[in-house]
């Protein structure tokens, strides 16, 4: 087992098979998805729920969205070519420097080979923007027939019950694009998710919850816990 997810590909698989093996409402029109980016045994599931979503979809590019737990820059980077235990992925063409590694947007790619194996990725980790940046980026990613995925996970190291308040008041702005409050959204993701919310913006698409869970409800440790949310637009 390494660090996120298994390092098998036979385990790799059963694993994901079982997270998208949940039963979840159907959408007709999907354009992007908010996921969590933690071990896949915390926050698989979670994350699974939402990529279920995309059974019998096709879109030519995904574009993926993570924050930078490593390098503090501004701007965003994009990933090299990346290979998980399924294979190695083919990577969009770009021109925005490169980076090495990033779980957050790593931790992505194995749903997306397994729901979409034909679908080049353009994997970009987001460094510090401003809103105007986000828009501006959101502007020049909208592309015909593309998904994107924004990664972010939500409170972090909080108590059960206060990181469960947070993080309904975080999903509640990003459900209602309200940037009025940004100051409240509590989530390590915060600048992948000012440009997923300037899409919908831009877009007219309305993030909508899949299922929330913390830490707390996977291991039974709820003295200090770190939230996830699935979420569609």
């Amino acid at each position: 087992m390494i660090e996120w997810y298994p390092a098998n590909r036979a385990e790799l698989n059963f694993v994901l098979e079982e997270y998208l093996s949940k039963k979840v409402k159907a959408v007709k029109n999907i354009h992007g998805l908010i996921v969590p980016h933690a071990g896949y045994e915390f926050s698989g599931a979670i994350a699974g729920k939402a990529y279920s979503l995309l059974k019998g979809k096709e879109f030519d590019k995904v574009i993926i969205l993570g924050p930078s737990h490593y390098k503090g820059f501004k701007g965003i980077k994009a990933l090299k070519e990346i290979t998980t235990p399924l294979g190695k992925i083919k990577v969009s063409k770009n021109d925005y420097e490169k980076l090495d590694y990033e779980h957050s947007v790593q931790n992505q790619i194995p749903f997306i080979q397994k729901l979409l194996p034909n679908a080049e990725i353009l994997p970009l980790v987001v460094g510090q923007i401003n809103l105007e940046e986000a828009e501006e980026y959101a502007k020049k990613l909208i592309s015909k027939n593309s998904l994107f995925v924004i990664s972010t996970d939500l409170s972090h190291f909080l108590p059960y019950k206060q990181a469960a308040q947070n993080d309904k008041n975080t999903i509640s702005i990003i459900a209602g694009l309200k940037f009025d409050s940004l100051k409240d959204l509590d989530a390590c993701g915060v600048f992948p998710l000012l440009i997923g919310m300037k899409i919908c913006k831009i877009k007219g698409y309305k993030p909508k919850l899949v299922e929330y869970k913390n830490s707390g409800d996977i291991t039974g440790d709820k003295g200090s816990v770190v939230g996830y949310v699935a979420m569609w637009f």
